[in-house]
């Protein structure tokens, strides 16, 4: 698949979906508590969008059947809005996006409920971190085996593993475009980074083992040792310069 270069004004557009995904990711969060249902999450992430004037961009896609992917403890990335009721100690990764102006928003972050023990807050803590890691690497003249080294490296040293199978992308007019861009990889390997590329990164970084298993759903994929995995996700335009971040954490980190 061909790398599709952005505009200035698909940029901005681009941006304005960042921003309106970011804003529906700190609305789900208000109300991550224990006893919510997951399918009470998906609801409240359509009628924000909606409210913004963007259509939810994840239902339908590819026949995906919801707002949100809601992926609890183990499920990796991909879960359904179930009638689950988180409980205090659960971890949870919100991963979705708005459709606007013919163009797409994608943005994840994993939310603990209520308490979460020690581990897991060191596994959120990292793969959060490895994500920032891998933005810095996200300039014209590297690759995306730079960004996927730093994510690899960092969380390893930390004790947790990488998954390998899925993996970040280009964004624009489709959801999903080239290049993949993988949260492993070697320095100087992998798609040049050009300006004008915008491209999701996003780690899913498990406490255990690497592998997964896909659910008989044909969406929702899960550790294969049932430990918890973390998964957080930004949208970043590539330029000659620092990276420009166009989806964010702040309105998330506000509420809290």
């Amino acid at each position: 698949m061909k790398v599709i270069l952005k505009t200035e004004e698909e940029i901005e557009i681009l941006r304005e979906n960042a921003i309106m995904t970011s804003k529906t990711l700190a609305e789900v969060g208000k109300h991550i508590v224990p006893g919510v249902t997951t399918k009470e999450l998906d609801k409240i992430a359509e009628t924000y969008m909606r409210d913004m004037g963007a259509e939810p961009g994840f239902l339908g896609y590819g026949g995906f059947p919801y707002s949100l992917c809601l992926s609890v403890n183990d499920v990796v990335v991909h879960g359904f809005p179930s009638d689950y009721k988180l409980k205090e100690g659960d971890i949870v990764s919100v991963d979705t996006g708005t459709l606007y102006k013919g163009y797409y928003g994608d943005s994840a972050y994993t939310f603990p409920v209520g308490n979460v023990d020690a581990g897991t807050a060191k596994l959120l803590k990292i793969t959060k971190e490895s994500l920032y890691l891998g933005i810095e690497q996200a300039v014209e003249g590297n690759r995306t085996g730079d960004i996927g080294y730093a994510i690899q490296t960092y969380c390893e040293k930390n004790g947790f593993s990488v998954v390998r199978e899925m993996v970040g992308h280009g964004c624009g007019a489709d959801m999903h475009e080239a290049p993949d861009v993988p949260n492993y990889g070697s320095k100087g390997r992998g798609k040049k980074l050009v300006d004008g590329m915008v491209i999701c990164i996003e780690p899913m970084i498990c406490y255990g083992d690497k592998s997964i298993y896909l659910h008989e759903n044909g969406w929702s994929v899960s550790t294969i040792d049932k430990k918890n995995a973390a998964h957080f996700e930004l949208t970043v335009h590539i330029t000659k310069g620092k990276p420009d971040i166009l989806s964010t954490f702040k309105y998330i980190e506000n509420i809290k």
